[in-house]
């Protein structure tokens, strides 16, 4: 599908429905903040800047709502939508698993199934859309630094997470 043809098509409601998902995601954030406790945990000094969280997950979440945009009218969409829908929920669900269960070990393998539905998402959309599959990259990107970031911290931090094995 050309860019012309996949302006002229561009399903705003569509973009909205996707839109609110990643809101619903990116509101977990507002609602487990790190505060106190993650400031306290030892963490590598290769870590992002705390600034740069919000920033990339805004347009993580913008982005991939565009490719999903352009992906779900497609014909043989459905194991594509289906990843979609696996990243928005695992997403959604590492937060509270972080930060508000302060279960570290498990927000680890929350965050591997995460790459994977992403990973997933990268192979299905390929084929039905390039410009979608481009969307997806940063994503892609940012989990590589975020999931070992996250297994670092879980690792220099014994004790530091509630439940058996953090």
């Amino acid at each position: 599908m050309g860019a012309e043809m996949a302006m002229a098509t561009f399903d705003w409601s569509l973009f909205a429905l996707f839109m609110g998902a990643s809101l619903a995601a990116g509101l977990t954030g507002w609602m487990f903040k790190p505060g106190d406790w993650y400031e306290g945990l030892v963490k590598p000094d290769w870590r992002p800047k705390n600034w740069m969280f919000p920033l990339a997950w805004t347009t993580i979440y913008v982005l991939s709502s565009l490719a999903a945009t352009r992906v779900a009218p497609l014909a043989g969409n459905a194991q594509a939508m289906g990843f979609w829908a696996l990243q928005i929920a695992l997403n959604t669900l590492w937060t509270p698993t972080f930060f508000g269960a302060r279960r570290m070990g498990l927000s680890v393998l929350v965050m591997a199934a995460l790459c994977l539905a992403v990973l997933g998402m990268l192979w299905t959309f390929w084929p039905l859309d390039g410009w979608a599959f481009l969307m997806i990259l940063p994503y892609a990107a940012w989990l590589a630094l975020a999931a070992p970031l996250n297994w670092r911290v879980w690792r220099d931090n014994p004790g530091a997470g509630a439940g058996a094995g953090g």
